[in-house]
C-alpha cells in the first residue's frame, strides 16, 4: 500500500514512549528545526525561557530537564520553521487559487513575513507598509457609525500585556463586543461556575495532584490534548491513586501511557495502567451519572452510613435540601439508560468517591460543550461540595484548558461581559467611561456579521472562521464585512475568507525574543491553576519585519484614537509599565505585579474558593438545582445519533500537523466517522463504508457533509464522532449552551446514511 493510502489499524500499544519520542523528532526533521529546534525545547517551560505555545497545563515546581510534551513539540516545530510565506508567495498564489488548498497545506507553507493587504483587483495579497496597515484599520474604525459595529477577537495565545491593551484600546474605542476562543471551549466554566462557588475558575494547583486519593478525568482526551497532564496522572496511579476515566471514546493514553522522560521505563518498553475504572458514558450522560453517583451517596447518608460532609456544608453551603429532594426522585432506570452505565458500575465508582477523603475531578470539553454545558458543570460542584472537596490538599475542580493563555486573557479584561466594579477601576485608572453594555459572544458576532450589522473584524491570532460552527453561513457572513484583519504567525483559512478590504499582520511568535528601544522584552502567561509566569522568547523573529503583538494592539490605538487619554506610546516600550497598569486595575489580585514577576518560577494568582471563602451573593458555595437527566433538547427521530467533533493526536484547535491520529489508528485521513459496529450495521452499512451525515434542525437549512469513511469503533450505542473543524458544517450557530453561548458540539443530533 502507497505511504499516502489512507489506512485503519487499531494502536494497541502504550501512549507516549518511543511512539511520542519518535513523533518529536520527525517534527523537527520535517520543519528543518533541529538544531535549532532542540535549543529551544530546552529553553520551553523553563525558568528563564518561555511558555508552550500550545496547552495551558500548569508546570511542575520540581522541574526537569525536558519539561514538553510531543504536542509542545510540534507546536513549537511548526512555529519555529524554517519554511516562509514571502511576497513572492503571495505574487504566485491568487485567494482562489489558495482557498482551494487544504488546512494541512496552508499551514505547512510556512512562517509569514511582513505585512499583506488584499486587492481586489488582481484578487492577489500584495505588500503593504506597517503605517499603511495601521491608517487603513483607523480609517474603517472611525468610519463606523457605531463602535458596535466592530468585532474584537482573541486567540488563547495572546500574552496577558497584549489582551489587557487590547481590552483597553477597544474599550476606551467604544464596545465590549470581544467574541473570544474561550467562547467556544471552557466558557461555560467562565459563566456556570461563579454562580455555584463564585469564581469562573479551577480551584487547584499543582500540588494537589500529588495529595489527590482520587481523581476524576471526565470528557477531556489527556493524552492528546494535554500531554503533560499524563505524567501527574502516571504518579498517582503509581501511588495507588485511584482513577476514574469517564468518556463515550476509550482513549488510549488513559489506559497505558509510557513516559518518554522515564528512562528505565522507556529502556523496557514497560508501561503504566491509567484508568482503574472506565465509564463508557452515552454522550450527554454525564448528567445522569452524576445524579445517580449523588443517589447512591444519599441512600447510604439516610440509611445511616456517615458519607458527607456534614461540617463543611452546614458552615460553607446553600441550597442542598433542593438538590438532596431531585436526586432522590430520579429513578434508577431512568439514570441507567440516560448514562449508558450500569447502576453497578454507578455505585462502584461512588464507592471510589466516598473512600476518598481528597478528590480532584478534572475535565474538558466533553462536559462543556453542550446546550446545557454551564449547569452540567454545577451539577459536578454539587457532587464535590457534598464531601467536602474544596479548599483543602488534594481536592477541587480542574478545568484542563485548551490554549496557554485563554484564561489569562478573560483575567486581564476580555470579556464582553464585564464587571461594573472592572469597568469603574478602568475609568478611574485611564480616565474615560467604557461602554457599560454587554458586547457580542462568538455566536453573536457571528449572526451580527450575517444580519450586516458588523462591519470590521479584528482577529488577534487563532482562525476564527475555521473554528466557529455553521462553515458555510460563517464563512458567508465573514465575506460581507468591510474590513478584516488577522494578526498571524502563519497561513490559515481565515485569511482566504475575508472582507471587502483585508490585512495580514504578522507577529513575533512566543519563541521569539522581543526587543524595543528600551532592551528586551517579557511577557507574562496565566495557566489552568491560575499560575503566573513570565515568558521570553530565545529565538530570533522568523523576519525582521514582524511586530509584537503589544505594537500592534498600540499602534492600532494610535492609528484610531489620536485624541486618547493613553499613554500607549510609552506602552511600546516598556512592558513593565502594562504591568504597572494591570496592577492598578486589578488591585486584589495582581498588587505588586512587577516585583513578582521578578521570580521566574511564577505566582499565583488567589483563587478565593481555595481558602473556603464564596464570593458569591450569599457568601456560601451554593447547591444548584438543574432538574432531570438531559443535557440537550431531546430529538425524537428514531435514527438520531449524537455527534461529537474532536480533535486527532496530530492537530492542535484548528491547526493540522498531519493527516494521522496515531493513537485511533488512523493515516492519511480526517474524513473518517468513528461509529459503533451495533448502529452501523443497523443502518445496512459495511466496516469501510463511505457515507453522509446530516443534520437534524427545524430551521430549514440543510447541512450536510459527503465522503466520510466509517470506520468500527468501540463508541456507546447512538454515538457517532469525527473531527473537527471538517465536521462544523454540522453544527447549527445557535445550537449552543443558553447561558455562556458555546456550540454544542460534542452533542449534534444527526442522521448518517450510506453516500
Amino acid at each position: 500500500m502507497a505511504d499516502n493510502m489512507p489506512r485503519y489499524k487499531p494502536y494497541d500499544h502504550p501512549a507516549g514512549g518511543w511512539g511520542a519520542a519518535a513523533a518529536t523528532a520527525r517534527v523537527l526533521m520535517d520543519q528543518s528545526v533541529i538544531t535549532k529546534g532542540s535549543r529551544a525545547l530546552l529553553a520551553m517551560n523553563q525558568p528563564g525561557g518561555f511558555k508552550c505555545p500550545s496547552c495551558a497545563f500548569p508546570d511542575p515546581d520540581c522541574r526537569r530537564t525536558l519539561e514538553f510534551c510531543e504536542n509542545g513539540a510540534k507546536a513549537l516545530a511548526f512555529e519555529a520553521t524554517a519554511r516562509r510565506v514571502t511576497r513572492a508567495f503571495f505574487a504566485e498564489y491568487t485567494v482562489s487559487e489558495l482557498e482551494r488548498q487544504s488546512d494541512h497545506w496552508l499551514e505547512m507553507q510556512g512562517r509569514l513575513t511582513e505585512p499583506m493587504r488584499y486587492e481586489a483587483a488582481s484578487d492577489r495579497y500584495v505588500p503593504c507598509a506597517w503605517d499603511e496597515a495601521f491608517a487603513l484599520i483607523g480609517h474603517h474604525l472611525r468610519a463606523l457609525e457605531s463602535p458596535h459595529r466592530a468585532e474584537f477577537y482573541t486567540s488563547g495565545r495572546t500574552s496577558n500585556e497584549a489582551a489587557f491593551l487590547y481590552s483597553v484600546f477597544v474599550r476606551e474605542f467604544g464596545t465590549n463586543n470581544f467574541p473570544d476562543c474561550s467562547n467556544m471551549c471552557h466558557e461555560p466554566t467562565s459563566r456556570g461556575l461563579p454562580p455555584s462557588i463564585g469564581v469562573g475558575k479551577g480551584t487547584v494547583v499543582m500540588e494537589d495532584f500529588e495529595h489527590a486519593e482520587a481523581i476524576f478525568v471526565i470528557g477531556q482526551n489527556t493524552g492528546t490534548n494535554s500531554p503533560r497532564m499524563m505524567t501527574s496522572l502516571v504518579q498517582a496511579r503509581k501511588r495507588g491513586v485511584p482513577i476514574v476515566a469517564v468518556n463515550p471514546m476509550p482513549e488510549r493514553a488513559l489506559i497505558r501511557f509510557t513516559e518518554p522522560q522515564d528512562v528505565v521505563q522507556m529502556a523496557t518498553f514497560g508501561s503504566t495502567p491509567i484508568a482503574s475504572e472506565f465509564v463508557h458514558i452515552r454522550i450527554g450522560g454525564d448528567l445522569a451519572l452524576f445524579k445517580g453517583i449523588m443517589r447512591a451517596m444519599l441512600e447510604r447518608e439516610i440509611s445511616g452510613e456517615k458519607v458527607l460532609d456534614w461540617d463543611f456544608i452546614r458552615q460553607h453551603t446553600s441550597g442542598l435540601e433542593a438538590v438532596w429532594d431531585e436526586a432522590l426522585t430520579q429513578d434508577w432506570a431512568d439514570i441507567v439508560e440516560a448514562s449508558g452505565v450500569t447502576q453497578a458500575q454507578i455505585r462502584r465508582v461512588a464507592e471510589i468517591y466516598i473512600r476518598s477523603r481528597a478528590t480532584m475531578l478534572c475535565y474538558g470539553m466533553g462536559l462543556t460543550q453542550h446546550q446545557q454545558g454551564s449547569r452540567l458543570l454545577q451539577q459536578a460542584v454539587n457532587l464535590l461540595l457534598l464531601r467536602g472537596n474544596f479548599g483543602k490538599p488534594g481536592a477541587g475542580l480542574a478545568p484542563i484548558r485548551g490554549h496557554s493563555n485563554v484564561q489569562g486573557d478573560r483575567t486581564v479584561g476580555v470579556d464582553e461581559q464585564p464587571s461594573q466594579s472592572y469597568l469603574d477601576r478602568l475609568r478611574a485608572v485611564f480616565g474615560f467611561d467604557p461602554p457599560r453594555a454587554p458586547g457580542h459572544h462568538t455566536v453573536e458576532s457571528v449572526a451580527a456579521m450575517h444580519r450586516g450589522t458588523a462591519q470590521v473584524f479584528i482577529g488577534m491570532g487563532g482562525n476564527f472562521v475555521r473554528a466557529v460552527p455553521d462553515t458555510d453561513r460563517s464563512y458567508a457572513a465573514m465575506r460581507k464585512l468591510a474590513l478584516t484583519v488577522a494578526i498571524s504567525t502563519k497561513l490559515n483559512r481565515g485569511h482566504l475568507v475575508h472582507g471587502r478590504d483585508a490585512l495580514i499582520l504578522p507577529v513575533i511568535a512566543r519563541s521569539e525574543i522581543i526587543r524595543t528601544q528600551a532592551g528586551e522584552q517579557f511577557v507574562t502567561i496565566e495557566d489552568s491553576v491560575a499560575k503566573v509566569t513570565p515568558s521570553r522568547g530565545v529565538l530570533e523573529p522568523a523576519s525582521p519585519h514582524l511586530l509584537p503583538e503589544v505594537a500592534i494592539v498600540c499602534r492600532m490605538a494610535l492609528a484610531t484614537l489620536p485624541q486618547s487619554k493613553v499613554s500607549w506610546a510609552s506602552y511600546l516600550q516598556n512592558y513593565d509599565l502594562i504591568r504597572d497598569k494591570i496592577a492598578e486595575v486589578y488591585p486584589d489580585i495582581y498588587a505588586g505585579f512587577s516585583e513578582k514577576i521578578k521570580d521566574p518560577r511564577g505566582f499565583h494568582l488567589d483563587v478565593p474558593p481555595r481558602r473556603r471563602v464564596w464570593p458569591t451573593a450569599n457568601g456560601k458555595a451554593n447547591f444548584l438545582l438543574f432538574p432531570g437527566l438531559d443535557v440537550n433538547a431531546p430529538v425524537s427521530d428514531p435514527d438520531m445519533l449524537r455527534l461529537a467533533t474532536v480533535r486527532s493526536h496530530d492537530q492542535f484547535n484548528t491547526t493540522v500537523y498531519s493527516y494521522n491520529d496515531r493513537y485511533r489508528g488512523v493515516h492519511n485521513d480526517r474524513m473518517v466517522l468513528f461509529m459503533n459496529a451495533d448502529d452501523r450495521a443497523a443502518r445496512g452499512l459495511q466496516n469501510g463504508a463511505r457515507v453522509a451525515v446530516e443534520t437534524i434542525s427545524g430551521d430549514g437549512v440543510r447541512r450536510r457533509v459527503e465522503g466520510l469513511t466509517v470506520i468500527d469503533y468501540p463508541m456507546p450505542r447512538g454515538a457517532v464522532a469525527g473531527y473537527y473543524p471538517e465536521l462544523n458544517p454540522l453544527l447549527p450557530l445557535e445550537y449552543c449552551d443558553e447561558i455562556s453561548g458555546t456550540p454544542a458540539a460534542k452533542s449534534i443530533p444527526v442522521r448518517v446514511s450510506a453516500a
